[in-house]
């Protein structure tokens, strides 16, 4: 992969790595609030429980996703981006554009589906 393509795929990673992180914090400081507040009945204990469940959720995506970006900057150092884990062959370019922490080639993609 020629160095403007990496850098390209640099900037992307490392603006989606910043966003998550305000995501994150955002997300941890709205289940902080929900947990001090003071419910008087049952209906309001399960909406803030929900909302609680559902936000921790999103955190927990959120975190696999900022470290698969890690790892994919991480390869971009060492000049590894852009290979399959799997086959050790490119990832084309278009895949990486949707998804820039990608490890696998789209065949590869689906047989790790395939397997879970």
């Amino acid at each position: 992969m020629q160095a403007s393509e990496l850098n390209y795929f640099k900037e992307i990673l490392e603006g989606r790595k910043v966003q998550i992180i305000k995501n994150i914090s955002g997300v941890n400081e709205e289940i902080r609030q929900l947990n001090s507040l003071e419910l008087n009945d049952e209906g309001d204990y399960a909406s803030a429980n929900n909302s609680s469940m559902i936000e921790g959720a999103i955190v927990q995506q959120q975190e696999k996703e900022l470290r698969e970006i890690t790892v994919a900057l991480g390869k971009i150092a060492s000049k590894e981006y852009g290979i399959c884990e799997m086959c050790e062959d490119d990832i084309g370019f278009q895949r990486l554009k949707v998804k820039p922490h990608a490890i696998y080639c789209i065949d590869c993609r689906e047989i790790v589906e395939k397997t879970k």
